[in-house]
């Protein structure tokens, strides 16, 4: 890990577990999850709130009052809210997505889940991603949350990734498998 990456994950990691020790305390950790989930989505889906906690343009003061307005338009949590100001006024607002994973991780913990990176060639149904969560908890021993993607370029099959784990019948590396195979030969 490079260094400033290291540092952000750092200064993510100790917000995190504030955040985390408050709503546990106050037995708010469903709707700490309800709000990472959806500053995650308003993270993803807005280039401008994107450019308020990275650009260096922006004030401590302008960036305490966009995450104010921003809070109180989402309706998040006080200790969440506060978080984000105080974040705001030191400058660390860089660091919202790691601390969203982190906090992400931390509850999935707590409830002993872990997530699942899944990559098929086309969606999977309802029944066919039960079955793959059924199939890994059994395999991992915890519940099994899948995060899905789709990639055509697949051909067929499924990626899985659990932890450092990962597990590939995708049809694109079998047939990448046997190419290499072929050239070893001739």
């Amino acid at each position: 890990m490079s260094e400033p990456a290291s540092i952000s994950a750092g200064i993510a990691g100790r917000y995190a577990t504030a955040v985390f020790e408050l709503a546990k305390e106050a037995k708010g950790l469903a709707a700490l999850e309800a709000d990472i989930t959806a500053l995650g989505g308003a993270l993803n889906d807005s280039a401008e709130l994107r450019a308020v906690i990275a650009s260096p343009v922006y004030s401590r003061d302008d960036q305490a009052k966009a995450m104010a307005a921003l809070a109180k338009k989402m309706k998040l949590s006080a200790t969440l809210a506060g978080t984000l100001g105080l974040m705001a006024s030191n400058r660390r607002l860089f660091v919202l997505p790691q601390l969203l994973s982190s906090l992400q991780a931390m509850i999935a913990e707590e409830k002993g889940e872990v997530t699942a990176d899944v990559t098929a060639a086309a969606a999977l149904t309802k029944a066919q991603s039960d079955k793959l969560a059924a199939s890994l908890k059994k395999t991992v021993g915890k519940t099994v949350k899948l995060n899905t993607t789709v990639d055509e370029s697949l051909i067929g099959g499924l990626i899985v990734k659990v932890g450092s784990k990962m597990i590939d019948t995708s049809i694109r590396s079998k047939l990448a498998s046997l190419q290499n195979a072929m050239k070893e030969v001739g």
